[in-house]
Parts: C-alpha cells; sequence; structure tokens
C-alpha cells in the first residue's frame, strides 16, 4: 500500500509505524467502511489522501476513548456527511461516562467508616427495596440485576406471599459495587472477591478497587476529549477538501 502524500508516496508500512498499528488494521478499516473510498493506482497500490490520514487518525483516537463499537457506528455517519448525528452519538456517550463517574463516586463514598457506620440508621428510615428502586439508584437494568443473582453475586430475600425480591441494604450496596467494577473490566471472580471483602467489613481493599474504577472513568474522559479533538480536525479537513 502507498500513501500519496504532499507529492510523495508513503508505504502501507511507513503509515502503520506512525499510528502504531499494524498494516491489517488499516485494510480492516477500509473493509468495514470506516474510510471514504480508496482509489488504485494502475499497479494496484491504494492511493490515500490527506483526508485518508485524517480518518485513520480519528479512528484510532476514538476508539480509545470511546471504544470501536461506536466508531463503527461514527465513521460511516461522517462519511455520508451526517456530521451532527455522529456527534449525538459522541455526546450520548460521554453522557454514560458521566453516569459511570456518579456511580462510582457514590460506591467510593460507601467505603468509608462513616458511611458505612450510618448502615443501621438507612435501615430504620427504609428495610428493603424492591428490585425497580435499586435498578434506578445503581442506573442498570432490572435484567442486569436479575443476571447477577444468577451468577450468585447477590442473592436477595423473597416476599413469602408475593414472591417479589427484597433487597436489603447491603444488597444495594453490593449492587453499586458490581456496577462500578465491572465498568472497568474486571473479572466476576475478581467482583465475588471485593463483594467477599465488604461482606467481612475488611474495606480497604474494596475500596482501593473502587477508587481505581474512578480513574479509569477520569483517563477515559481524557482520552475521549482527544478523540473529539481528532475528530474536529477531520471535519476541518473534509471542509477544506
Amino acid at each position: 500500500m502507498f500513501f500519496k502524500r504532499g507529492g510523495f508516496n508513503m508505504k502501507g508500512n511507513e503509515i502503520a509505524r506512525k499510528l502504531n498499528i499494524s498494516t491489517s488494521a488499516l485494510k480492516h478499516y477500509e473493509a468495514w467502511g470506516l474510510v471514504p473510498q480508496v482509489e488504485r493506482a494502475d499497479n494496484g497500490y491504494r492511493i490515500y489522501t490527506r483526508e485518508h490520514e485524517a480518518y485513520f487518525q480519528c479512528i484510532r483516537a476514538l476508539n480509545t476513548g470511546f471504544g470501536m463499537n461506536l466508531v463503527k457506528k461514527v465513521m460511516p455517519l461522517i462519511i455520508k456527511g451526517e456530521d451532527i448525528k455522529a456527534l449525538w452519538k459522541i455526546n450520548i456517550a460521554q453522557v454514560n461516562l458521566q453516569e459511570e463517574k456518579l456511580a462510582a463516586e457514590r460506591t467510593v463514598e460507601m467505603f468509608s467508616l462513616k458511611e458505612f457506620n450510618q448502615t443501621e440508621e438507612k435501615r430504620k428510615q427504609k428495610n428493603t427495596f424492591t428490585i425497580g428502586e435499586v435498578a434506578k439508584e445503581a442506573n442498570v437494568s432490572t435484567s442486569t440485576i436479575q443476571h447477577w443473582e444468577k451468577e450468585n453475586l447477590i442473592n436477595p430475600s423473597r416476599n413469602k406471599e408475593s414472591g417479589f425480591r427484597m433487597f436489603s441494604y447491603s444488597d444495594l450496596r453490593k449492587v453499586l459495587v458490581i456496577r462500578t467494577v465491572q465498568k472497568n473490566v474486571y473479572s466476576l471472580d475478581i467482583v465475588r472477591e471485593i463483594l467477599s471483602e465488604v461482606d467481612t467489613n475488611n474495606l480497604s481493599q474494596a475500596k482501593k478497587i473502587a477508587q481505581n474504577s474512578l480513574n479509569y472513568i477520569d483517563n477515559t474522559l481524557v482520552e475521549q476529549i482527544r478523540g473529539i479533538a481528532s475528530l474536529d480536525h477531520l471535519l476541518n479537513v473534509i471542509q477544506k477538501k
């Protein structure tokens, strides 16, 4: 592959080194429809433009902060000129990250000694919670909570007459913990280990992992801003062509 730039050609492996990816990744991005159509020279080599370069850079930058699933939705919209739709998808992803941060912050706060000492007082205020109330507090779906129950991460009691789940304040705490640490791509075994620490009130390690999750979210925000800057550069390149 060759990259036509400013009157000279750049080989595909040079582009790959610049972006710190493999040459096969460039072909994948093209095959996935993430860059505009690439013309070929008479000898069969691909002819990339400065616009293609901006696309490749944007793909890499957005992937770090938003993930390839979102990139695969955003870039085709940019190619079609539907910039506003693409920007709204970016905006929704940032809103979701903000919600993750709030949940992580609540979880870290719950690990403070003062918060845990207030458990009995909170129990007096409200003994049990419905699955809907827990889902709203943790900002997850009820089906997600049911899945965690099947995985034996939580074990709420049941109302003897109605059979409905009854979540204690301890169950609510666990749901918040699970939601936070799973966002940081921890395995279920690690999640179980953290919950075990919570059950035994050995909170230092559990709090440390929850704080790491919060740091991970902060770092993701930084990468998202860099991705948005790269997208802005791409849009400027497109407008100037």
